[in-house]
């Protein structure tokens, strides 16, 4: 009886050591084929593939496996943890191809990405992009604003991810489709029903954008600045100010070869407030010709949506907190008491 059970013990080892001897044999041939070229002896055609920002190697593998480029999803998540490729993966868009193994991809996906990821913030003028797609894509300035002289204000501010070979042309398209995109259809019905225009919302958003540093006040100043308006009150707005002030600056830093760095000029005088420019709101009724800078959708929805308030003025102290008033004397007061 024991003999039997020993025997039935052995030939149990021994089935055991065969299905992991086949195991381990079948594993190396497996592991072989997955991490081959996925079609190493077809006609090549390279395909963009889009690696999303944040999107998982789980994903990844999976729409690598779907568009035919690895033959194994698994195998490709065990070769990025084997090679320590996980947290180097960029976002971006990638030329791969069937031919390429799976290590070639991972190694092709942690570099070399067409794409560039580029961020314009709330408020920038056209200038400002210029000179951040110069330092990004060697793009000239002067034909960046060659080509959005009549799109200030539409540039909408977002994160973009932008091809390196893109033409300026290309570029801009890329903003102007963000901006319908953002400035949908339900928005502009909301504004034709205020009676605005978009490039009349659009320019009064973009001194909102500059005046207000806080989304919670944006409303109300938004609201100040469309009553004085429809009141023919003079807006006397102080970043349309500084938006004429660098324009002047700006021509005669040309003119003298110098680099213009400050758009945004702080501390204004009383001799700024009398700069001969229609974008001088304290000198001209009315709105400015064009908006001042490419506002960001908080500041459309302030103007499309604003509050309406007894009050005529407002002041932003140092901290950036705004200060309301009724009244002249009540303004004067607030200047009195916050700025000076």
């Amino acid at each position: 009886m024991k003999k039997l059970r020993l025997g039935v013990f052995l030939r149990s080892i021994k089935l055991c050591l065969f299905l992991g001897l086949a195991a381990l044999v079948g594993g190396f041939f497996w592991w072989r084929w997955a991490v081959g070229a996925a079609a190493p002896k077809l006609k090549i055609e390279e395909k963009i593939f889009v690696v999303d920002r944040g999107e998982s190697t789980s994903s990844i593998a999976q729409r690598l496996y779907h568009e035919g480029l690895i033959r194994s999803s698994l195998a490709f998540r065990l070769l990025i943890a084997k090679e320590g490729f996980g947290k180097r993966i960029q976002a971006g868009d990638f030329r791969l191809n069937s031919g390429m193994t799976p290590l070639e991809i991972a190694q092709e996906l942690t570099h070399g990405t067409l794409d560039v990821w580029v961020t314009i913030p709330e408020g920038w003028r056209r200038e400002e992009i210029a000179e951040k797609l110069n330092s990004e894509f060697r793009i000239q300035n002067s034909e960046f604003l060659e080509e959005t002289r009549e799109v200030e204000g539409y540039l909408f501010p977002d994160t973009y991810l932008i091809p390196k070979e893109a033409t300026v042309g290309a570029i801009v398209k890329i903003f102007l489709k963000n901006f319908d995109k953002k400035f949908d259809q339900n928005l502009r019905q909301e504004a034709e029903k205020q009676g605005l225009a978009v490039k009349q919302v659009l320019t009064l958003a973009s001194i909102v954008e500059r005046e207000a540093k806080h989304d919670e006040d944006r409303p109300m100043v938004a609201g100040i600045l469309i009553k004085r308006w429809k009141a023919d009150w003079p807006l006397q707005a102080d970043a349309s100010v500084q938006y004429a002030k660098a324009n002047q600056q700006s021509v005669r830093q040309l003119a003298d070869n110098q680099q213009l760095t400050e758009w945004w000029p702080k501390n204004l005088t009383k001799e700024d407030l009398k700069v001969d420019s229609p974008y001088n709101t304290y000198l001209y009724r009315g709105l400015a010709p064009t908006p001042i800078c490419n506002p960001g959708l908080a500041s459309i929805k302030a103007v499309i949506f604003s509050q309406l308030t007894d009050y005529w003025y407002y002041l932003s102290d140092l901290q950036g907190q705004m200060h309301y008033a009724e009244t002249n004397e009540e303004h004067a007061e607030n200047i009195n008491k916050y700025l000076r």
